[in-house]
């Protein structure tokens, strides 16, 4: 049996890949702020708006390292006896898109901000579940954006590959339903590890799997992924089972269309 099963209805999404050539497009943030902006809360910035633009909407903003690129350079610029801006410090916190997002918006809906190692974002769609089974009439949006760590701190165990997820949970427009799984049980058969990223951003996609991905098989085995970024949105884009392993337990998402 699972440790924890829960579903969460899914109005809209929207991704961003690490490796896109092209800068997203933040024109609904003003000019004196966006040139301040890192490219993670850029990122992060762009698949929030594509969910939910001008309507209010409660905030979940993940992310395993969060802005440490910009902590990292703070850090350095005073061991050099060089001094901080104020607005470097002010964009360095974890949460600091949530802050420029419900500004750009004018929205003030709460909003809080998670990190949970590699299993991040797993968790931080069980936290949007909690929030928004308390209030189920009030939309609530999950962002997710990572990027790789400063090389000055070596190497990371299930290092991120970077990009951005973001869903939109609201029943009164849900398109479909994702489930999430957790369990301790390792699984049975793992299918191979797909290293499969996008090639451009997308907004509530649903494509056949690229030839090659490995798709899941006919029993409904899960495809396994190296991260759990990419085991979500494999999931959201194919509408098949995905899952990804951790050192403790086994995380698994499957999508469910939503009966007309």
């Amino acid at each position: 049996m699972p440790d924890l099963h829960w579903t969460v209805p899914v109005a809209r999404w929207s991704s961003w890949p690490a490796a896109a050539s092209a800068a997203p497009d933040i024109g609904f943030i003003e000019p004196i702020v966006r040139r301040r902006l890192s490219t993670l809360s850029r990122v992060a910035l762009k698949v929030a708006h594509d969910c939910v633009a001008q309507n209010a909407a409660r905030v979940v903003f993940a992310s395993r390292h969060g802005e440490l690129r910009r902590t990292t350079d703070i850090l350095r610029a005073i061991s050099a006896g060089e001094p901080v801006s104020p607005t470097a410090f002010s964009l360095s916190v974890l949460n600091a898109m949530t802050g420029v997002f419900g500004i750009a918006r004018g929205d003030r809906s709460a909003a809080s901000a998670i990190s949970a190692g590699a299993e991040t974002l797993g968790y931080a769609l069980l936290e949007a579940h909690a929030q928004y089974a308390t209030q189920p009439d009030s939309p609530m949006l999950l962002v997710y954006a990572d990027e790789p760590a400063d090389p000055a701190y070596g190497t990371i165990e299930d290092e991120v590959p970077g990009g951005a997820i973001a869903i939109l949970l609201d029943s009164e427009t849900v398109t479909g339903e994702l489930a999430c799984v957790v369990s301790r049980a390792d699984l049975r058969e793992s299918p191979p590890v797909s290293q499969t990223t996008a090639a451009e951003g997308r907004v509530g996609e649903r494509e056949s799997a690229p030839a090659s991905e490995p798709a899941a098989s006919e029993g409904n085995s899960p495809t396994v992924f190296a991260t759990q970024s990419q085991a979500v949105q494999h999931c959201l884009e194919t509408g098949l089972p995905a899952a990804w392993q951790g050192a403790g337990a086994t995380w698994h998402w499957s999508w469910h269309d939503r009966a007309a």
